[in-house]
């Protein structure tokens, strides 16, 4: 007799009603709202999706380019994204969520030690004024796939950048 097969339990995520949870939302009020993401199929995918209000309408930026490795691509859509706060929020305070600890580690750094202490960050992103980009950002480790409206709208807008 053939053994049955579990089936397999697909998880509900249910999302926040604003762009974040309400128990984070509460520390970035004075914050531009913006998340990042990447994927990787046929191509690479970059999504930004920025909320200037968390009841505003989400401006979403998307970029396919070429494929490399999973934190490579996670740190350029961070990067992208920070380009696309810059333009469209010159100037204000941004929080900048993304699912990648490395990318966010690695930002971080470079904003609080100095670029100097990274030159192939500043090497792969060499037409950028990187500092600028970090001055008024707030970047922060959001868990992946979980009741974050804004994640998950970067994440499908990376799948679809990277189909």
């Amino acid at each position: 007799m053939a053994k049955r097969r579990k089936k397999k339990i697909e998880r509900v995520i249910h999302l926040s009603a604003g762009p974040l949870p309400q128990r984070l939302a509460e520390r970035f009020i004075d914050h531009r709202l913006i998340f990042s993401d990447a994927s990787q199929l046929r191509h690479g995918g970059l999504a930004a999706v920025l909320f200037e209000q968390p009841d505003s309408e989400a401006v979403i930026a998307t970029r396919t380019v070429a494929v490399t490795g999973s934190n490579e691509l996670e740190l350029q859509a961070a990067v992208f994204a920070l380009e696309q706060a810059s333009r469209h929020f010159p100037g204000e305070p941004a929080a900048l969520f993304s699912d990648n600890l490395d990318a966010v580690s690695r930002l971080n750094l470079a904003k609080t030690r100095g670029l100097a202490q990274d030159p192939e960050l500043t090497g792969i992103f060499a037409a950028l004024d990187l500092g600028v980009l970090l001055a008024n950002a707030r970047i922060v480790w959001i868990k992946g796939h979980s009741s974050c409206r804004g994640n998950a709208l970067a994440d499908q807008h990376a799948r679809v950048a990277a189909s």
